[in-house]
């Protein structure tokens, strides 16, 4: 039995240290100070605050039994190996198999530890330079991410997609809902290129494409964001996606452009056109409160001596399928042959060594 407490320790340890890290203890008194707010007689006067503290009651509380539950898993599980019976050996073993994939996968949360990973994300894609192959990469893609969505649990809702002329899309952007679905999808963020054989091309000669990938945190609840209505163009029209009979009739989707900065925000998918634009205004804000944020990140590498990521502009991973198969990403140097599976939504290895750059 020896050999299962030489596995177990290095676990506990791990566990352990990754827990000061996140202040699991901390956050547990946290819990315990907001069960005590939530228990006064005036804690519903202001239900917005109410409704706020419940859900970071029910977060922390979530995160907190998640990693004690594991630590416990653990030691229960030393004690029997300390017992030196022999009659547990095979189901310790199975036990310490299971704890070694928890422990992997806990420690890779544990780098979803910024304050918007948690967080739903909103996710978009629009075709580059490259005409009809650019327009058909950037379906290829939307393809991939809503394939990685369902392999991975996460609920997709679509806001608003703009067809290509001849082929693929313009643009689309999605609403995906679950935990930690802005942590992982923030690698995603930036220039996707494709190098293949043309469909497109008579001559079926190689072409390179480009489709550019946004991401923002889809912020619940109010977003500390001023915006002069004076700053924005507001404009309807009729939605050709889904969207029901009532969206493809009358003029219901919203085009919201921000103009200090160009920035420009569209939704076809609510059923009428003040839900298009309380989610339009919603997502404006949340691109704003992701610029601000990206830009003060940028400023403290600036002064850090750091190298500064140039934003979208950057090439960040190529999938090439002509003259021969893989896709690289260019920041982790992490790569694979199989671009079927790729394309096919495998992509948490690629997340993952991204989200182990940031260490």
């Amino acid at each position: 039995m020896e050999q299962f407490v030489s596995l177990l320790k290095p676990m506990k340890d791990r566990i352990d240290g990754l827990m000061s890290q996140l202040d699991i203890n901390g956050k547990l008194h946290r819990v315990e100070f907001l069960e005590t707010e939530a228990s006064t007689p005036d804690f519903w006067n202001n239900p917005d605050q109410a409704r706020q503290i419940n859900q970071e009651m029910a977060r922390l509380k979530d995160e907190v039994n998640r990693w004690q539950t594991l630590a416990d898993r653990i030691n229960d599980a030393l004690e029997l190996a300390s017992l030196d019976d022999t009659s547990l050996q095979d189901e310790l073993a199975l036990e310490i198999n299971d704890l070694s994939n928890h422990v992997d996968r806990f420690a890779l949360q544990a780098l979803l530890s910024g304050p918007y990973d948690r967080e739903d994300a909103i996710f978009a894609v629009h075709a580059g330079a490259g005409g009809t192959d650019s327009q058909d990469w950037a379906l290829m893609l939307e393809r991939m991410y809503l394939r990685w969505a369902d392999q991975n649990g996460y609920k997709v809702e679509l806001v608003e997609r703009s067809e290509g002329e001849e082929a693929g899309i313009k643009s689309a952007m999605y609403s995906i809902r679950g935990e930690y679905a802005y942590g992982y999808l923030q690698s995603e963020a930036g220039v996707h290129r494709l190098v293949r054989l043309s469909p497109f091309d008579a001559a079926h000669r190689r072409h390179t494409s480009f489709t550019k990938v946004e991401i923002w945190p889809d912020i619940q609840g109010q977003i500390d964001v001023e915006i002069n209505e004076k700053d924005l163009r507001i404009d309807t029209y009729r939605a050709s996606g889904a969207g029901g009979q009532n969206v493809q009739k009358n003029d219901n989707a919203i085009r919201i452009t921000y103009l200090p900065l160009n920035l420009v925000v569209q939704c076809q998918n609510e059923r009428s056109q003040k839900q298009n634009r309380e989610r339009a205004m919603q997502i404006l804000k949340a691109r704003l409160f992701e610029f601000e944020r990206r830009k003060q990140q940028e400023q403290l590498a600036e002064l850090k001596g750091e190298n500064v990521d140039a934003g979208w502009g950057n090439q960040i991973r190529s999938y090439v399928l002509h003259p021969y198969q893989l896709v690289k990403d260019h920041r982790t140097e992490h790569e694979t042959g199989n671009t079927g599976a790729v394309l096919d939504g495998r992509l948490n290895e690629f997340m993952d060594a991204y989200l182990r750059t940031k260490v």
